[in-house]
């Protein structure tokens, strides 16, 4: 077991709980490793390391290679979102005395798992003058936590007749985040002399209050919220599992667990003839869409940067070979194997923790649709490269064909025409607000994936 490796994984996962954190301390493992940014860079020359991030929440490492670019590049590429729940840009609202953060969930989630749990704000309010205020609220001892109610079982007799997609609407799915002290009643406050006007304004209080405070403790005014990205997540760190310790239980393991397992071994890995490629995107659990998802051109943008500053120069033709004969891992989760559920399963054709890295040779739902299949002959290649470095690998679906599917951004990459196959950490528990993974299989993931990089 690679003990470093573990404890670094960890600390990844409790310091990005979003992709902007995730990007910073990617872009500064990197630099430590003798990574600068593209910019810096007027030319580019064999064993240069380069970096080029865009909008702070998707970055790309490269390391060039000795042989022309136009022969294609080693890539891995992950995503760095998780589902979570996000504040609306109006969101701060009073409701009977309570404090609501009002939300929009985001990705696959079963809404109920959210509900009472502690959860942490983290994210960035951009002002009108041009600051930026980072926000991460909820992780230290000393942070007050948040939370969604629920009904209590006396009163939740209708509410368990309904299927579990309808238990919470995602209308409810609103986070307390302070609360009023209900005012006297009706005769104790006519005997005070308040009027109706008065009496409505202090059910506003609570409201008032908690603005009032955001501004003193965070200088942040009602009207930042236009202008902010705040994303509610689970508060808490990543912890070991199990009387052995052999499991790790944390958010966001899909897909971090692979996005980090990629970066180590991308800093960890010299490029030989070939030049390597570490991309961590954005948006997958919502399509990949936007400027910092695979759907955009942020991958053959940051290409072309690459090959405009090598010998030669950019040409399009260039940049056309160079993506076709690229090889690819996309570095993604796949589900684990539940024995309690076993009958949503093919157990010949699953991936089990502890089994070693796993390639899902196409994902995509109810007969392959909106899959990328991988060639048999690069998987043959890939099974000679992790038999040299002795990495415990398992080929799997990620469940029985009828019963629901799933994709990556392995597709989007195999557009451009080159070799690309998913793989990944086994999870168990994906897209539930804590997930889990064995400890095992991030190791022999960092260990393929060094393996691919070297091909």
């Amino acid at each position: 077991m690679n003990e470093a490796l573990i404890n670094g994984y960890k600390a990844f996962l409790d310091g990005g709980k979003t992709e902007r954190e995730c990007v910073s301390l990617i872009i500064e493992n990197a630099r430590a490793h003798g990574y600068r940014d593209i910019s810096e860079f007027q030319q580019l020359k064999p064993g240069d390391k380069a970096y080029i991030q865009k909008m702070g929440k998707a970055v790309a490492l490269f390391q060039i290679g000795s042989g022309a670019i136009e022969d294609g590049m080693n890539i891995l590429g992950a995503h760095i979102d998780s589902p979570r729940l996000d504040a609306k840009q109006n969101p701060i609202y009073e409701k009977d005395f309570l404090v609501y953060l009002n939300t929009h969930y985001y990705g696959g989630i079963k809404k109920y798992q959210w509900v009472t749990i502690p959860l942490a704000i983290h994210g960035v309010v951009c002002k009108t003058d041009g600051t930026t205020l980072a926000v991460n609220i909820g992780e230290a001892e000393d942070d007050p936590v948040f939370c969604i109610s629920d009904i209590l079982p006396h009163l939740a007799q209708d509410q368990m007749q309904k299927k579990g997609s309808e238990l919470i609407k995602g209308e409810d799915l609103d986070v307390i985040i302070g609360m009023e002290i209900p005012p006297k009643s009706k005769d104790d406050a006519e005997k005070d002399g308040k009027s109706d006007k008065e009496e409505k304004a202090q059910k506003d209080q609570g409201r008032k209050n908690l603005l009032a405070l955001l501004k003193q403790k965070y200088g942040i005014e009602e009207k930042d919220f236009e202008s902010a990205e705040l994303e509610i997540v689970p508060a808490g760190k990543a912890r070991d599992l199990g009387f052995d310790g052999a499991m790790i239980l944390a958010y966001g393991q899909d897909d971090r667990s692979c996005a980090f397992a990629s970066v180590q071994a991308m800093l960890e890995t010299e490029a030989g003839a070939r030049t390597t490629c570490c991309l961590c995107v954005d948006k997958e659990e919502i399509g990949s869409v936007g400027a910092t998802g695979m759907a955009s051109h942020i991958f053959e943008n940051a290409a072309a940067e690459v090959i405009a500053r090598l010998p030669g120069g950019y040409s399009d033709l260039t940049l056309r070979r160079c993506l076709a004969f690229c090889n690819m891992l996309s570095s993604d989760v796949n589900a684990a194997y539940d024995p309690i559920n076993a009958s949503l399963y093919d157990k010949e054709n699953s991936s089990f923790l502890g089994g070693g890295i796993v390639f899902n040779k196409y994902t995509g739902s109810r007969g392959k649709s909106g899959a990328s299949d991988a060639n048999p002959e690069f998987i043959a290649k890939l099974r000679g490269a992790m038999a040299k470095a002795d990495v415990s690998y398992q080929m799997a679906e990620l469940g029985k064909v009828d019963q629901g599917g799933g994709g990556t951004i392995a597709y989007l990459a195999a557009k451009y025409g080159m070799n690309v196959i998913d793989a990944g950490v086994a999870v168990l528990s994906m897209h539930a607000p804590w997930e889990i993974t064995a400890k095992e299989d991030i190791c022999q993931a960092f260990n393929g994936y060094k393996a691919f990089l070297r091909i």
